[in-house]
């Protein structure tokens, strides 16, 4: 039977649209505009739009893939639901408390993070659960149900519900939860032990909360979104794409959507390691640049690092403790405010400054004609020559030329410069602003960079391509096929995945290794019956054993990938235990502290199976049809001090081993790929363009 595959990825400024079809391997793509007052209402209408132009038959499509940054926007910009904590007697003050550590030590003025939950609407109940899970207080179901009346009393409509060493025992937790739901089933409920049931109150607390702010947004968008779906005729279910880069269905999202916060930038990484791992004659620097920000990732042995912690809403994007804990598993990345609508301005001291303002979708840059006045990245590389007015985005934005070059010229005539000078000034600033964040990102976790190679994604992303890659120094990038919507079908060769984790706190030179066993065997169990609710085939399962692991008197700990199970309690098998660790250990510090215990803190699994339809198959054209040069226009390149006639190709035309000598521009639908006066740039037989910088 025919089929294809829909992947959505909905952006700050576009929302990606890919209809795959798997019985030719070829796929039709649309990027729309953001609308952020209804994101579901642009996706309609580009799906719509895309299957009459690509005469595609919704009946065909047997899978729907989403990804979204809405979450994400509605932590920092505050646009969650009026959220209440239920809390244990005395601990009403964690959220504010926090670890009582300043991120900026010699900032007078410094800024904490708000917590999402404000003092009036955090209440607490008499009960306690000790460390060990033993019962010290028992929990008075009618003290719940009045403090939980007051919250609702007060015009809450999520609550989350964070006692004192519940993922020891939930049962306290539960207990609430039902007595809450009974009086106030309109109301939505959170429980810390459903979503991180792990040691430290103040980070459990923060993702408990984040959880809550944001589920009942997550419940009517993804419901709503559900049923746009099967009202355009399309019968398959619906997806979501989790920050892990695997995937689940929608009942989970909804109950868990703090897991989705970066699904959007998940998707990118996940697309980056499908498309380059072949190419890229080592390891990978995802790059996926949009039109609000810019994602940077690593991708290595094939795989995006993953971590299981991370900060939303920060309020210094680089300052570690400056935002939100949240305890999730998510693919390691940095996001730096540099897209297409990234803003130029003049700072306090004079010095030009790009982002992290944006102009997003409304207004938009001023070349998209929509009412933006203030210069962009996107109207600086339309005058550098780099993008074409009549092909941008697939003609789906009618570009106004004259409004970009009108709000450069302003800006030009504020620093006394030509407009030229100053587009260029925006193009290179915006290019040094995210090859720092991407040496700050490598250097971080002990690499080098000039070890990786440069895989570009995004509507923006290999129009900089070239200038970032130079600035870091590597020898070669690669701009995989319909690069503009590669994070949409990214979506579309994730696996389904479920992660779990459980504090069990087991010493490896004392303790039984069969708790480690049991407690693994626990977990796996549970993620499976997840698993088994996407209704996919668990024949192919993997499972990853992990460890949050520490050396005993340690006061932080390390996730250490453990052998495949099972444990038994034989000398061999804790050998082999301590020895995972340690490998893990010295790879990040060089060296062990010797004759010093190992426990491991946390016990994590990684559920992961593959999904029918993800046999994505993408090859370049090996027949030579008609021309791909399309013409010429002038491109300036700083190298040549000035403007270049520099060719410009069709993509779409191109075939395997044609060879393109920089200055060059490589022009499809979503993106276009510019080739510097440095640079070779080669159609591989993978479907990607591979640049050499010289």
């Amino acid at each position: 039977m025919p089929r294809d595959s829909l992947g959505i990825d909905i952006g700050g400024t576009f929302t990606d649209i890919v209809v795959y079809d798997h019985d030719t391997g070829q796929d039709q793509s649309r990027k729309v505009l953001t609308t952020h007052d209804d994101p579901a209402r642009a996706v309609a209408t580009g799906v719509a739009a895309l299957l009459g132009a690509a005469e595609v038959d919704a009946a065909r499509i047997t899978r729907v893939v989403h990804a979204t940054t809405l979450f994400t926007n509605a932590l920092i910009e505050r646009t969650g639901a009026p959220t209440g904590l239920i809390t244990t007697d005395g601990f009403a003050d964690t959220l504010e408390i926090g670890r009582e550590r300043k991120f900026d030590l010699y900032d007078l003025n410094i800024a904490r993070p708000q917590p999402l939950v404000p003092r009036h609407r955090r209440v607490e109940v008499g009960e306690r659960i000790a460390a060990d899970g033993s019962v010290r207080r028992a929990l008075d179901p009618a003290d719940v149900a009045r403090r939980a009346k007051r919250l609702c009393d007060g015009g809450v409509t999520s609550i989350a519900i964070v006692f004192l060493h519940s993922y020891a025992n939930p049962a306290h937790e539960i207990e609430a939860a039902r007595v809450i739901a009974a009086r106030h089933p309109e109301v939505a409920v959170t429980t810390s032990h459903e979503v991180v049931p792990e040691i430290r109150e103040y980070e459990r607390a923060s993702t408990t909360v984040a959880n809550a702010y944001i589920k009942p947004l997550a419940h009517q968008y993804l419901a709503l979104m559900a049923r746009r779906i099967r009202e355009l005729g399309i019968p398959a279910p619906l997806l979501m794409m989790l920050s892990s880069g695997g995937l689940t269905h929608v009942a989970e999202a909804q109950r868990t959507p703090v897991g989705m916060l970066e699904s959007g930038p998940a998707a990118g990484a996940i697309a980056a390691a499908f498309f380059g791992g072949g190419d890229a004659g080592g390891n990978l620097l995802a790059f996926d640049m949009g039109g609000t920000t810019a994602k940077l990732s690593l991708v290595e042995a094939g795989e995006p690092l993953t971590a299981y912690r991370f900060e939303a809403a920060r309020q210094k994007r680089f300052i570690e403790g400056s935002g939100l804990p949240i305890r999730i598993s998510t693919i390691e990345l940095i996001e730096i405010g540099a897209g297409g609508g990234s803003i130029a301005e003049v700072d306090e001291i004079g010095l030009l400054r790009v982002g992290p303002r944006s102009a997003g979708s409304q207004p938009g840059p001023a070349s998209y004609g929509l009412g933006g006045a203030e210069p962009t990245v996107t109207d600086a590389d339309f005058l550098l020559g780099y993008l074409d007015p009549d092909y941008f985005a697939g003609g789906e934005v009618k570009v106004d030329l004259a409004a970009a070059r009108a709000a450069i010229e302003r800006l030009a005539a504020s620093v006394g410069l030509s407009a030229i000078n100053v587009a260029w000034g925006i193009h290179d600033v915006v290019n040094e602003n995210m090859a720092s964040a991407a040496r700050v990102h490598v250097a971080e976790r002990g690499r080098d960079p000039r070890g990786y190679a440069l895989l570009c994604t995004g509507g923006a992303g290999p129009v900089h391509a070239y200038a970032v890659a130079r600035k870091l120094g590597l020898a070669r990038a690669i701009c995989p096929p319909s690069a503009g919507v590669a994070s949409a079908l990214g979506l579309l060769v994730a696996p389904a995945r479920v992660d779990r984790v459980a504090t069990v706190g087991i010493r490896l030179d004392r303790d039984p290794v069969a708790r480690l066993e049991a407690a693994f065997r626990r977990l796996e169990d549970e993620a499976r019956l997840v698993m088994a609710d996407t209704g996919l085939s668990l024949d192919r399962t993997t499972i990853r054993r992990l460890a949050d692991g520490r050396f005993l008197g340690q006061g932080f700990d390390l996730v250490v990938t453990l052998p495949d199970g099972p444990y038994d309690d034989t000398a061999a098998m804790r050998a082999k235990l301590i020895a995972a660790f340690e490998s893990a250990y010295r790879e990040k510090f060089a060296l062990t502290p010797p004759d010093v215990p190992v426990e491991f803190i946390n016990l994590r699994v990684a559920v992961r199976a593959p999904v029918a339809g993800t046999d994505v198959i993408v090859r370049a054209r090996s027949d030579r049809g008609d021309t791909a040069l399309k013409g010429t226009r002038p491109a300036y390149f700083a190298e040549r001090q000035g403007f270049v006639e520099t060719a410009v190709y069709d993509r779409r035309r191109l075939v395997v081993g044609d060879e393109l000598s920089g200055p060059a521009v490589v022009e499809e639908e979503g993106s276009t790929l510019v080739v510097g006066p440095s640079a070779i740039a080669r159609v591989v037989e993978s479907g990607n363009i591979v640049m050499t910088l010289r």
